[in-house]
C-alpha cells in the first residue's frame, strides 16, 4: 500500500492558530504504539463537508483544527514513553467562546482521543464514542439525544477510505 503524503499546515486551505489557549488538566491515559504514532504523524485532512476535523503534526505536537473554519481547537504535545510508545504529556484547548464552546476537561480529553483514534487511526473507538454521548447528555441535560446525532455533531461523518 502506498503511504499518503503527510498533511501539513501548508497543505490545508485554512489554518488559524488557537487565540486563547487554556490547559486541559485531564489527559488521556492511553499510550499509542510507535506504529500508531507514525500514522498519527501523517495527519488527517477532511475529504468533504461532512467531515469536521483536520489534523497535522509539527515536531511532537498534534494540531486539531475544525475543517470548515480552520480554527485551531486543540494542541496535544506527545512524549515518548520508553519501551511503550507515545503519550499525550500536555493538552491545550481554545477557550475563546466565539471560536469554540468548550464544556469540560473530561469532554476535551474524550474528544481529542476520539479524533485521533476514531478518525485518524480509523479505529471503532466504541467506548470513547459511548463516553462522548454520555458526557454530552450529562452536560446538556437532555436525555433524548440519539447517539448518532451527538457523534455527527462533534465528529462529523468520516468517509470510507
Amino acid at each position: 500500500m502506498i503511504e499518503p503524503p503527510p498533511v501539513t499546515r501548508s497543505s490545508l486551505r485554512r489554518v488559524s492558530p488557537i487565540v486563547a489557549p487554556m490547559p486541559v488538566a485531564v489527559l488521556p491515559v492511553r499510550t499509542w504504539s510507535d506504529e500508531q504514532w507514525k500514522r498519527i504523524t501523517l495527519g488527517y485532512q477532511a475529504r468533504d463537508m461532512d467531515e469536521k476535523w483536520n489534523v497535522f503534526v509539527e515536531d511532537e505536537v498534534v494540531f486539531l483544527h475544525r475543517s470548515w473554519t480552520g480554527n485551531g481547537i486543540y494542541e496535544a504535545s506527545f512524549s515518548p514513553v520508553p519501551g511503550e510508545g507515545w503519550r499525550i504529556s500536555a493538552l491545550v484547548v481554545e477557550s475563546d467562546p466565539s471560536r469554540y464552546r468548550r464544556s469540560s476537561d473530561q469532554y476535551d480529553r474524550v474528544m481529542v482521543e476520539l479524533v485521533l483514534s476514531g478518525i485518524v487511526l480509523g479505529e471503532p473507538a466504541v467506548e470513547l464514542r459511548a463516553e462522548l454521548v454520555a458526557l454530552t447528555t450529562q452536560e446538556s441535560g437532555r436525555t433524548d439525544l440519539p447517539a448518532g446525532v451527538v457523534e455527527h455533531s462533534a465528529l462529523g461523518l468520516r468517509s470510507p477510505q
